[in-house]
Protein backbone atom coordinates (compact mmCIF):
# COMPACT_ATOMS: atom_id res chain seq x y z
CA UNK A 1 0.00 0.00 0.00
CA UNK A 2 1.22 3.49 -0.91
CA UNK A 3 1.06 6.11 1.81
CA UNK A 4 0.56 9.60 0.37
CA UNK A 5 1.92 12.16 2.79
CA UNK A 6 -0.63 14.87 3.61
CA UNK A 7 1.04 18.25 4.16
CA UNK A 8 -1.33 20.60 2.36
CA UNK A 9 0.08 20.03 -1.11
CA UNK A 10 -2.02 20.44 -4.22
CA UNK A 11 -2.76 17.74 -6.82
CA UNK A 12 -3.16 14.99 -4.23
CA UNK A 13 -6.61 14.15 -5.60
CA UNK A 14 -5.17 13.72 -9.11
CA UNK A 15 -2.58 11.24 -7.82
CA UNK A 16 -5.24 9.36 -5.90
CA UNK A 17 -7.50 9.19 -8.97
CA UNK A 18 -4.74 7.50 -10.98
CA UNK A 19 -4.00 5.02 -8.20
CA UNK A 20 -7.72 4.27 -7.88
CA UNK A 21 -8.06 3.72 -11.65
CA UNK A 22 -5.09 1.35 -11.53
CA UNK A 23 -6.50 -0.44 -8.46
CA UNK A 24 -3.37 0.38 -6.47
CA UNK A 25 -4.03 0.36 -2.70
CA UNK A 26 -3.25 3.71 -1.09
CA UNK A 27 -4.09 6.04 1.75
CA UNK A 28 -3.76 9.78 2.31
CA UNK A 29 -2.73 10.80 5.81
CA UNK A 30 -0.64 13.12 7.91
CA UNK A 31 -0.74 10.80 10.92
CA UNK A 32 2.43 8.80 11.65
CA UNK A 33 0.44 5.93 13.20
CA UNK A 34 -1.53 5.45 9.97
CA UNK A 35 1.37 5.96 7.57
CA UNK A 36 3.49 3.39 9.38
CA UNK A 37 1.25 0.70 7.81
CA UNK A 38 2.25 1.65 4.24
CA UNK A 39 5.00 -0.22 2.40
CA UNK A 40 6.06 2.80 0.29
CA UNK A 41 5.41 6.54 0.21
CA UNK A 42 4.71 9.49 -2.08
CA UNK A 43 5.74 13.02 -1.12
CA UNK A 44 3.46 15.06 -3.43
CA UNK A 45 4.09 18.54 -4.78
CA UNK A 46 2.89 21.71 -5.23
CA UNK A 47 4.14 24.06 -2.56
CA UNK A 48 7.07 25.97 -1.13
CA UNK A 49 10.07 24.34 0.52
CA UNK A 50 10.09 25.89 4.02
CA UNK A 51 6.35 25.64 4.84
CA UNK A 52 6.29 22.04 3.64
CA UNK A 53 9.31 21.05 5.74
CA UNK A 54 7.80 22.87 8.72
CA UNK A 55 4.59 20.87 8.39
CA UNK A 56 6.53 17.60 8.23
CA UNK A 57 8.56 18.51 11.31
CA UNK A 58 5.59 19.75 13.33
CA UNK A 59 3.53 16.62 12.64
CA UNK A 60 6.27 14.17 13.61
CA UNK A 61 6.51 12.86 10.06
CA UNK A 62 10.23 13.55 9.68
CA UNK A 63 11.05 11.05 12.43
CA UNK A 64 8.62 8.50 11.00
CA UNK A 65 9.94 8.85 7.45
CA UNK A 66 13.57 8.66 8.53
CA UNK A 67 12.80 5.40 10.31
CA UNK A 68 10.72 3.91 7.50
CA UNK A 69 12.89 5.05 4.58
CA UNK A 70 16.42 4.98 6.01
CA UNK A 71 16.17 2.11 8.50
CA UNK A 72 13.41 -0.10 7.10
CA UNK A 73 14.34 0.78 3.49
CA UNK A 74 10.79 1.47 2.32
CA UNK A 75 10.62 3.16 -1.07
CA UNK A 76 9.68 6.81 -1.42
CA UNK A 77 8.83 8.97 -4.45
CA UNK A 78 9.11 12.75 -4.17
CA UNK A 79 7.21 14.80 -6.76
CA UNK A 80 8.11 18.46 -7.49
CA UNK A 81 8.46 20.07 -4.04
CA UNK A 82 8.42 16.52 -2.67
CA UNK A 83 11.57 15.90 -4.70
CA UNK A 84 13.12 19.09 -3.29
CA UNK A 85 12.54 17.83 0.26
CA UNK A 86 14.90 14.94 -0.47
CA UNK A 87 17.82 17.39 -0.78
CA UNK A 88 20.01 18.85 1.95
CA UNK A 89 18.57 22.34 1.49
CA UNK A 90 17.08 24.84 -0.94
CA UNK A 91 17.78 28.34 -2.21
CA UNK A 92 14.01 28.84 -1.91
CA UNK A 93 14.18 28.65 1.89
CA UNK A 94 16.39 28.40 4.95
CA UNK A 95 15.33 25.11 6.55
CA UNK A 96 17.37 21.93 6.08
CA UNK A 97 15.84 19.25 3.90
CA UNK A 98 15.60 15.54 4.61
CA UNK A 99 19.08 15.00 3.14
CA UNK A 100 18.34 11.55 1.72
CA UNK A 101 20.10 12.49 -1.53
CA UNK A 102 23.12 14.79 -1.33
CA UNK A 103 22.66 18.08 -3.15
CA UNK A 104 20.94 21.46 -3.11
CA UNK A 105 17.81 22.85 -4.71
CA UNK A 106 18.72 25.82 -6.91
CA UNK A 107 16.82 28.43 -8.91
CA UNK A 108 16.84 27.79 -12.66
CA UNK A 109 19.33 29.95 -14.55
CA UNK A 110 17.30 31.52 -17.36
CA UNK A 111 20.16 33.45 -18.99
CA UNK A 112 20.27 30.86 -21.80
CA UNK A 113 16.62 31.38 -22.76
CA UNK A 114 15.75 33.56 -25.73
CA UNK A 115 12.32 34.85 -24.80
CA UNK A 116 10.13 35.50 -21.74
CA UNK A 117 8.37 34.37 -19.67
CA UNK A 118 11.38 32.58 -18.27
CA UNK A 119 9.99 31.28 -14.99
CA UNK A 120 8.28 29.18 -14.05
CA UNK A 121 9.20 26.42 -16.48
CA UNK A 122 5.66 25.37 -17.34
CA UNK A 123 4.26 22.87 -19.80
CA UNK A 124 5.29 19.70 -21.61
CA UNK A 125 8.93 18.91 -22.19
CA UNK A 126 10.86 15.86 -23.35
CA UNK A 127 13.28 14.03 -21.08
CA UNK A 128 16.94 13.34 -21.72
CA UNK A 129 17.56 9.95 -20.06
CA UNK A 130 20.78 9.62 -18.08
CA UNK A 131 21.42 5.96 -17.40
CA UNK A 132 18.69 3.54 -16.37
CA UNK A 133 16.01 4.83 -14.06
CA UNK A 134 14.01 2.10 -12.33
CA UNK A 135 10.75 4.02 -12.83
CA UNK A 136 11.16 4.71 -16.56
CA UNK A 137 10.39 1.28 -18.02
CA UNK A 138 7.84 1.71 -20.80
CA UNK A 139 8.10 5.51 -20.73
CA UNK A 140 8.17 7.55 -23.96
CA UNK A 141 10.94 10.05 -23.14
CA UNK A 142 10.32 12.04 -26.33
CA UNK A 143 6.68 12.57 -25.43
CA UNK A 144 7.84 13.83 -22.06
CA UNK A 145 6.10 15.03 -18.94
CA UNK A 146 4.34 18.13 -17.60
CA UNK A 147 6.52 20.58 -15.66
CA UNK A 148 5.71 23.53 -13.39
CA UNK A 149 8.71 24.78 -11.40
CA UNK A 150 11.28 27.52 -10.90
CA UNK A 151 13.80 25.45 -8.92
CA UNK A 152 15.61 22.18 -9.61
CA UNK A 153 17.54 19.55 -7.65
CA UNK A 154 21.29 19.93 -8.23
CA UNK A 155 22.43 16.47 -7.10
CA UNK A 156 25.97 16.27 -5.74
CA UNK A 157 26.53 12.90 -7.45
CA UNK A 158 25.75 13.06 -11.20
CA UNK A 159 25.43 9.27 -11.13
CA UNK A 160 22.22 9.66 -9.13
CA UNK A 161 20.59 11.73 -11.90
CA UNK A 162 18.40 9.49 -14.07
CA UNK A 163 16.96 12.15 -16.41
CA UNK A 164 17.47 15.77 -17.42
CA UNK A 165 15.31 18.34 -19.15
CA UNK A 166 16.52 21.11 -21.44
CA UNK A 167 15.40 24.52 -20.21
CA UNK A 168 18.10 27.12 -20.68
CA UNK A 169 20.50 24.18 -20.49
CA UNK A 170 20.24 20.59 -19.31
CA UNK A 171 19.07 20.41 -15.69
CA UNK A 172 18.32 17.32 -13.57
CA UNK A 173 14.65 16.37 -13.42
CA UNK A 174 14.85 12.87 -11.94
CA UNK A 175 17.12 11.45 -9.24
CA UNK A 176 17.47 8.04 -7.65
CA UNK A 177 19.42 6.71 -4.68
CA UNK A 178 18.55 3.13 -3.79
CA UNK A 179 15.00 3.21 -2.43
CA UNK A 180 14.66 7.01 -2.79
CA UNK A 181 13.27 8.52 -6.02
CA UNK A 182 12.60 12.12 -7.02
CA UNK A 183 10.77 13.56 -10.05
CA UNK A 184 10.62 17.27 -10.87
CA UNK A 185 7.72 16.85 -13.29
CA UNK A 186 4.12 16.02 -12.37
CA UNK A 187 3.18 12.44 -13.30
CA UNK A 188 -0.41 13.12 -12.25
CA UNK A 189 -0.64 15.69 -15.09
CA UNK A 190 1.34 13.68 -17.65
CA UNK A 191 -1.30 11.33 -19.06
CA UNK A 192 -0.10 7.85 -20.09
CA UNK A 193 3.54 8.49 -19.20
CA UNK A 194 2.59 9.62 -15.72
CA UNK A 195 0.23 6.71 -15.18
CA UNK A 196 2.92 4.26 -16.23
CA UNK A 197 5.49 5.85 -13.92
CA UNK A 198 3.19 5.63 -10.89
CA UNK A 199 2.38 2.03 -11.81
CA UNK A 200 6.11 1.28 -12.03
CA UNK A 201 6.63 2.77 -8.58
CA UNK A 202 3.81 0.69 -7.11
CA UNK A 203 5.27 -2.51 -8.61
CA UNK A 204 8.92 -2.03 -7.61
CA UNK A 205 10.26 -4.97 -5.61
Amino acid sequence: MIGIIEYGSGNVSAIMNILKQRKIPHLLSGEPSELEKADRYILPGVGAFDPTMETLERSGLVDLLNEQVLERRKKVLGICVGMHLLAEGSEEGSRPGLGWIKGQVRRIDTSGLNRPPHLPHMGWNALEPAGHGALFDGIDAARGFYFLHSYYFDAADPGQVTARVNYGGAIPCAVENGNVFGMQFHPEKSHSNGMRLLQNFAELD
